[in-house]
């Protein structure tokens, strides 16, 4: 089944934005105001904060719609692309260098780990139309996921509770939850060993 946008730039912008469809912006003139004002944010008061100052950060991303649980770890040069989009549970940690492009919702799950340099990535392009306009996916970390360093998410990728994806590699497609994936696209390598039991809701 063909993953579903939760965005499509081509139903928010008009055609008549530019005459060159490659020219035209991929959000509202509103959301590219609150991006500019969450850059320099991040660039004066959350990227130059020492490194244990990470319930100083949470209150930054909060404050710009964040909803962010107790013990979160975002360290100085992780870079969260629209926080109004960001939903955390407890625990989660976002290394230096770790970056969300999330245009649309992401939510990371209880313990979950983005480690150094790793890319998750929640937009991409619709490349069979003509005006190529940006396409978002909503998209989920499970609890105790991995994303090892330099690794990528694909848009749309759900990554399944206490999933690993290995240093470097690249998920196009969704990850089953404890096993453990690499390569470039990853492929299944093993099971991972169940360390915890999470009580399903209801």
């Amino acid at each position: 089944m063909a993953k579903q946008a939760h965005y499509n730039a081509a139903d928010h912008i008009s055609a008549d934005t530019a005459e060159d469809p490659y020219l035209r912006p991929a959000f509202s003139l509103t959301n590219r105001l609150q991006r500019l004002v969450w850059g320099i944010v991040w660039l004066l008061l959350y990227r130059t904060s020492p490194r244990p100052f990470h319930a100083w950060r949470s209150m930054l991303l909060r404050l710009f719609g964040a909803k962010i649980g107790p013990n979160c770890h975002f360290y100085p040069a992780s870079r969260v692309h629209s926080p109004w989009n960001l939903v955390c549970d407890d625990q989660v940690t976002a290394g230096d260098g770790a970056e969300i492009y999330n245009p649309s919702p992401i939510k990371l799950g209880s313990h979950a780990i983005l480690s150094q340099g790793c890319y998750v990535c929640g937009a991409t392009h619709d490349f069979d139309d003509p005006a190529f306009p940006l396409l978002s996916y909503a998209m989920e970390i499970g609890p105790y996921a991995w994303i090892c360093a330099r690794a990528c998410v694909g848009p749309g990728v759900k990554v399944g509770e206490g999933a690993v994806l290995g240093l470097a590699s690249v998920a196009t497609r969704s990850l089953e939850p404890w096993t453990v994936y690499g390569g470039s696209p990853a492929v299944r390598i093993r099971e991972r060993k169940r360390t915890v039991e999470i009580s399903q809701p209801g």
